[in-house]
């Protein structure tokens, strides 16, 4: 019974975080396309493993996760949030900086161990953790706060050597927490946008004042 309700709590996570960053993707898209590209990028895991776990059943035997799909998807999927974040903040050339650092490290990949990888993907996801917290703080963006805190807690947690917790596997909270991170994430972007959007308006009526 435990092993039916760990298969039944992992379909749901996996669809739940999958969900919310298609739709995620689909609500920043003309926000942001580098946003919305790191938002699908991190619907593509939950994604392949949710078709794996419907598809045992039928007998048949998919590849839930494809050795760099997931790596990638956190190494590149993470920064391209951040990359947003700058974007709309105004600060270009730290967002074209840390996109390409990413990048360097995807291009990167094959000279990294298993384990170099699993530190390059834990720093990751504290950098852009931090990083959109100080932008948030900083414009006032509690969305992004929050967002930033549960993907910085995500990333210590997968670090940590727990089996369960609160009656769930690990990984099944990790996406729990990761799909309330990006959909806080996404409020926050299209809250920043609407400032930026509101910024002009807001300054001709003082001038007209």
């Amino acid at each position: 019974m435990p092993g039916r309700c760990d298969e039944v709590a992992g379909v749901l996570s996996n669809a739940l975080l999958c969900t919310v960053c298609l739709g995620a993707a689909v609500q920043t898209f003309q926000i942001n396309r580098g946003a919305a590209a790191g938002f699908l990028l991190q619907a593509l895991v939950p994604l392949m493993e949710t078709a794996a776990l419907l598809a045992a059943p039928l007998g048949l035997s998919l590849d839930a996760r494809p050795p760099d799909d997931s790596w990638v998807s956190t190494v590149v999927g993470l920064p391209l949030l951040v990359f947003g974040f700058h974007w709309l903040n105004g600060d270009c050339s730290t967002a074209n900086l840390l996109l390409g650092g990413a990048l360097l490290l995807t291009a990167s990949s094959g000279y990294f161990t298993e384990e170099g990888k699993a530190v390059v993907a834990h720093s990751v996801t504290l950098l852009a953790s931090i990083t959109i917290l100080i932008v948030s703080v900083f414009t006032g963006n509690v969305c992004g706060v929050v967002g930033s805190l549960l993907v910085g807690t995500a990333g210590l947690l997968e670090g940590a050597t727990l089996q369960r917790l609160l009656l769930l596997r690990k990984k099944d909270l990790l996406r729990a927490l990761m799909a309330a991170a990006h959909l806080a994430l996404q409020w926050a972007l299209q809250r920043q946008h609407q400032e930026l959007e509101q910024g002009p308006v807001g300054l001709g009526a003082e001038a007209s004042g």
